[in-house]
């Protein structure tokens, strides 16, 4: 089964979304990285909220659109009591978390389930369900927007030393979830 991991690139004060879920600020970091290239192979299938999926992709229209600006293709599950009325390929949408998790652990095989959007992946968090945490830092204050983790009245998840990797794009962190 599908080790999850939440990956993200997040500005240096935290955001992984500016305002009104803005992501079009990504674009100017998108560029060769070595670490989100080994993501990319890597990745079986993706746990996906529906806001995200719903939301901002700033490759919308191109042939970049869609997870890791189009270089992955394959099953993805959306998280949603509102699913749309036409079907979308290689999208099953599904009415609760734990449906979710098993489904995209199972459709992911030895690979990685990368769960994207915050609120998913707090809830995948809470519940002690992920595995890995890949962060791409990229050299922005966005000032405001979602950030990459949060949670009222605070809570501790504690990470192993990160496998760190850096580009003139972004640092990646890679953690590993401590047990």
């Amino acid at each position: 089964m599908g080790k999850l991991l939440y990956g993200a690139t997040m500005s240096l004060d935290g955001f992984i979304a500016g305002p009104k879920d803005d992501v079009s600020w990504l674009t100017e970091f998108l560029g060769p990285d070595p670490v989100a290239d080994e993501l990319v192979a890597n990745v079986g299938s993706c746990l996906i909220g529906a806001r995200t999926f719903r939301g901002d992709d700033p490759n919308a229209g191109t042939d970049q659109e869609g997870p890791f600006g189009g270089a992955w293709q394959g099953p993805q599950f959306v998280l949603t009591h509102t699913p749309p009325d036409e079907p979308v390929p290689d999208v099953t949408f599904v009415g609760d978390l734990r449906t979710g998790i098993d489904l995209s652990k199972a459709a992911a095989g030895d690979g990685y389930v990368c769960i994207i959007g915050a609120d998913v992946a707090r809830q995948c968090l809470e519940l002690g369900e992920v595995d890995e945490v890949l962060v791409f830092v990229a050299p922005i204050l966005l000032g405001d927007g979602v950030r990459l983790f949060s949670h009222l009245g605070g809570t501790k998840i504690r990470l192993d030393p990160p496998r760190v990797h850096e580009t003139p794009n972004a640092t990646s962190l890679w953690y590993s979830v401590r047990r």
